[in-house]
């Protein structure tokens, strides 16, 4: 008989951690999540996969649980004795982590260390999953790729780095699967509102509905490798179905900047940038990351990874989705992008 697979996502209810429960559940895997208990529910991004867990056809199992608790990450990890486990959930908004350093830390960089113990202790043959992030490269020039220097820039960016580290320490101390996705900028219609993609496509939207007549932002000239979040969740997957464990960068190898970003979807809906679009000077970091570009060979070589979104693509597809969510109809050419290149799309209707 055939083992059934069984992976545990962190950070389920977020961009990443919703497309990969999809995935995971197409490929017939039971999908547990860790949620944090809330006053509100925060689950919209899962709903639409969610059925009863007592339906015998339930595939996904949500559980409470904080990455600042070990004894409930150790309790969960030993009663589902997952094959697979993700970790994608962090306090993971840079700016945030200017303002809660403290916080950024005990979550994203020892909510890391908890699970890494957690599976250690359990003595299973568990497959580890380590979210990091370009962020770490800071001022690293570009190209960055698996062998760049980290040079970080903020509280985040420094978190993950020792989140980095405790993957590569407890893969080569303990001989565990434990691998590190090092991956650059990736959006979707499902990107938290506060990120700066999806506030300019969110507020855009709002605006051609009447709802708002400024957009306000920060910092413009920063530069960014920006895909698309479904294809780099496929990624995650891959690393984990490798021979061995490894690191990988994942990304597109272009850069564009904040301002690009804002001009193109702003072609792309007929608005005037300078009409309105506002700095605001409290959206700017202590400290900026100017540049960060992929060079993801080793991804494409050994993963046979390539993403099909680049760009261009990308600005079309989350302004169609925010003109749908605000009940306009969209421009319309994201969705033929997604038809065209996705013709056998194992994730929802965003």
């Amino acid at each position: 008989m055939k083992h059934e697979m069984k992976a545990l996502i962190t950070g389920i209810t977020g961009q990443d951690g919703s497309y990969l429960a999809e995935l995971l559940v197409s490929k017939d895997y039971e999908v547990h999540g860790i949620i944090r208990r809330a006053s509100t529910f925060n689950t919209g991004r899962i709903d639409h996969i969610y059925v009863d867990p007592h339906n015998p056809n339930a595939r996904l199992f949500l559980h409470y649980g904080d990455l600042s608790d070990s004894e409930q990450i150790s309790n969960i990890i030993y009663n589902i004795k997952p094959d697979e486990v993700y970790h994608l959930g962090a306090q993971s908004h840079v700016r945030v982590s200017f303002d809660s350093p403290e916080y950024t830390g005990n979550v994203t960089a020892l909510g890391a260390t908890r699970i890494l113990e957690a599976i250690r202790r359990s003595g299973n043959a568990v497959k580890f999953y380590q979210a990091s992030s370009s962020e770490m490269f800071g001022a690293s020039p570009p190209p960055q790729n698996e062998e760049t220097p980290y040079r970080s820039k903020s509280p985040y960016a420094c978190a993950k780095v020792y989140a980095y580290w405790m993957t590569r320490n407890y893969r080569e101390g303990y001989n565990m699967f434990a691998c590190n996705g090092i991956l650059f900028n990736h959006e979707s219609p499902r990107r938290g509102e506060t990120f700066v993609t999806r506030k300019i496509t969110r507020g855009i939207a709002r605006i051609l509905a009447g709802k708002e007549k400024y957009l306000y932002l920060g910092n413009l000239d920063a530069k960014r490798d920006w895909g698309y979040a479904p294809e780099y969740v496929e990624c995650m997957w891959k690393m984990l179905q490798n021979d061995e464990p490894e690191d990988f960068v994942v990304g597109t190898g272009e850069t564009h900047s904040v301002r690009k970003f804002l001009e193109e979807v702003f072609a792309y809906a007929g608005l005037d940038v300078e009409a309105h679009v506002r700095i605001d000077p409290s959206y700017f970091r202590p400290t900026e990351v100017e540049v960060l570009v992929a060079d993801y060979s080793k991804a494409k070589k050994k993963l046979n990874w390539n993403p099909k979104i680049k760009f261009e693509d990308l600005v079309k597809i989350m302004m169609d989705a925010d003109m749908r969510a605000v009940g306009l109809e969209p421009i319309g050419e994201g969705d033929e992008i997604l038809v065209k290149k996705f013709p056998n799309r194992w994730w929802g209707v965003d």
